[in-house]
């Protein structure tokens, strides 16, 4: 499926121009790397500090990227426009109100992805305002472009990981919220959603859900800014 995706971007052109195309993600790196990072590291930190000592014995608490970065995801994400990276693995047993408990791990990685953009669009405040005649400099211009990827980026991570749709955080959250897990439907959902998920790539209409969202929220970013 990721080779289709892959093989699509091709038949639209994305690839005409391919030293553009190795530049933009070149500035999209650093973006990528941290947002995946911190993003796994909020689901391994919350279930520690919940009781849970796998992700810690996992060596998952910690904001090292080699630990979080899938490599197979990571190509996906850079050059079919999907990806993912190393899932946390947590013990639920360990918790003392499971149900509550859950829900934070769930909504913890993308509370950092929300960190993250709240911090750059300060930080990209700050810049532009300070910056002076550096802002209108190569490197200023290509230090102003990563900023506004971080803020992008993380934001479109943010919102797609809330689609309730297995094995996002936003099933997760929704079916402790809502007790889903004790339908017998809820267990057939969940083992078919990595590929539900990827035909709803597939076909854009993560693309259509995510997309209005993501620019209300870059917009007051952007807004900020200026």
């Amino acid at each position: 499926m990721v080779i289709l995706l892959f093989a699509m971007r091709i038949a639209r052109g994305g690839f005409s121009n391919f030293a553009d195309f190795i530049m933009d993600r070149l500035l999209m790196l650093p973006a990528i790397v941290v947002g995946l990072s911190l993003h796994e590291f909020g689901h391994a930190y919350a279930s520690d500090k919940l009781g849970d000592p796998t992700p810690r014995q996992q060596g998952r608490v910690t904001i090292n990227p080699i630990s979080h970065v899938d490599p197979i995801g990571f190509l996906a994400l850079i050059f079919a426009g999907f990806g993912w990276g190393v899932p946390v693995s947590i013990d639920p047993r360990y918790y003392k109100n499971r149900r509550r408990d859950e829900a934070i791990v769930a909504v913890a990685g993308v509370t950092m992805n929300l960190i993250i953009v709240v911090i750059a669009t300060m930080v990209t405040f700050i810049f532009v305002r300070t910056a002076g005649s550096f802002l209108g400099t190569s490197l200023g211009e290509i230090v102003f472009e990563i900023l506004l990827y971080f803020i992008t980026i993380n934001s479109m991570l943010m919102v797609f990981n809330l689609l309730p749709v297995p094995p996002l955080d936003g099933f997760n959250l929704v079916t402790k919220i809502f007790k889903l897990d004790k339908y017998e439907w809820w267990y057939l959902l969940y083992r078919s959603g990595p590929m539900i998920l990827l035909f709803l790539v597939l076909f854009n209409v993560v693309g259509i859900i995510i997309s209005p969202i993501t620019k209300i929220i870059t917009g007051i970013c952007f807004s900020i800014i200026q």
